[in-house]
């Protein structure tokens, strides 16, 4: 009785558990091989370097998941090396519109400054009743000064009468910039033929009421002789009509055309 109770109790034995152990490993490995797949859907191929070598580290026993290769790293690079060719240029692109974007700030400033001389240049004009002699306009070349030759000149002559000499040192301080602008001073004329002896031309005597007129203007020590050119046109850029004679009035001018910042470029 004792020996089979003694023989029954040595077959009674607990169930063989070792299995678990192989069985935690593979589910390690496939936990492992679904966030392996998981970062190759992504395209970058840092992390994904990363990823691996953590892993390998992790399964040094053995052969890591990691040390063959694969096509997936390849693509990822390659879909990695296309996404930087886009971002250079986007980079690129982005550069230059900010540089457009810079430019056109500097012009809608200079523009600005162009408008306030042209205010204080108005206020003087307003001021000295002087509207129907001198005119000015805005525009894509500068400021532009337009003086009828009656104000300055008398008729066929390029001297500046005494009278008017005020007006110009006037006209000298308004001039005055900081920095200074280029500025061009430009003589015009009506077709009529000039009939004397001190001119062969119109265009002669637009060139030297130019030079006369920026000869005078710095005469004022605050302006910078390099800043300035004068050009003589003659009547070969009317503004008006020289048919009539209020067209040819027109005509007979001088202007002082103060330019943007980039044309002095």
């Amino acid at each position: 009785m004792s020996k089979k109770r003694k023989k029954k109790e040595h077959h009674e034995e607990h169930v063989d558990e070792s299995w678990l152990v192989p069985y935690s490993d593979l589910l390690t490995l496939l936990l492992a091989l679904f966030i392996v797949l998981y970062a190759m859907s992504s395209v970058d191929s840092k992390k994904f370097a990363a990823l691996a070598d953590a892993f390998n580290k992790e399964f040094q026993s053995g052969t890591g998941i990691f040390d063959y290769p694969s096509p997936a790293p390849s693509k990822i690079e390659e879909q990695a090396d296309i996404d930087d060719m886009n971002e250079k240029s986007k980079s690129k692109d982005t550069a230059t519109m900010t540089n457009e974007e810079l430019e056109k700030i500097k012009e809608q400033q200079d523009q600005e400054e162009l408008g306030k001389i042209q205010d204080k240049v108005n206020s003087y004009i307003n001021d000295k009743h002087l509207n129907k002699q001198l005119d000015t306009s805005l525009t894509d070349e500068g400021l532009l000064v337009s003086i009828r030759d009656n104000v300055l000149f008398a008729s066929g002559s390029a001297d500046i009468r005494n009278s008017d000499k005020k007006v110009v040192t006037e006209i000298s301080k308004l001039l005055v910039m900081d920095p200074p602008r280029s500025i061009i001073i430009s003589g015009h004329t009506d077709n009529v033929p000039i009939n004397n002896s001190e001119y062969d031309s119109n265009w002669e005597l637009s060139v030297t009421r130019a030079i006369n007129f920026m000869k005078l203007l710095l005469k004022n020590d605050k302006l910078n002789p390099s800043s300035f050119s004068a050009k003589g046109f003659g009547e070969f850029k009317p503004v008006a009509s020289n048919k009539t004679a209020e067209g040819r009035t027109k005509n007979r001018r001088v202007e002082i055309l103060i330019q943007p910042r980039a044309a002095e470029n």
